[in-house]
């Protein structure tokens, strides 16, 4: 099992930033991929950004070129850097684990314009 613990979400204003944290804690294997999702109401969970344990990252169309992912393996730990921020990036956010499909429990985050 993998426990995930998501932090940093919040009201900013359009065009400000936010910086969202995720921990894992339980059965973390070195080789594994933790990413972001997030969920607007009415509307299905997309990905946001991915990061495997090697550094490798993927991003939604969306948000590439104003987030950015990373992670911290020394302490189980993602981040997810949100500039520019939109009205529409407002959503709950998710912190995903992989192997497993483990997932947190989500934080808000509120754009306003």
């Amino acid at each position: 099992q993998v426990q995930l613990l998501e932090s940093g979400g919040g009201l900013v204003q359009a065009g400000g930033s936010l910086r969202l944290s995720c921990a894992a804690s339980g059965r973390i294997f070195r080789l594994n991929t933790m990413a972001w999702y997030r969920q607007a109401p009415g509307n299905q969970r997309e990905l946001v950004a991915r990061i495997a344990s090697g550094g490798s990252t993927n991003y939604a169309d969306s948000v590439e070129g104003r987030f950015t992912i990373s992670r911290d393996n020394a302490k189980n730990a993602v981040y997810l850097q949100m500039n520019s921020l939109k009205p529409d990036d407002t959503a709950v956010y998710y912190c995903n684990y992989q192997p497993g499909d483990f997932w947190g429990k989500g934080t808000l985050v509120t754009v306003s314009s």
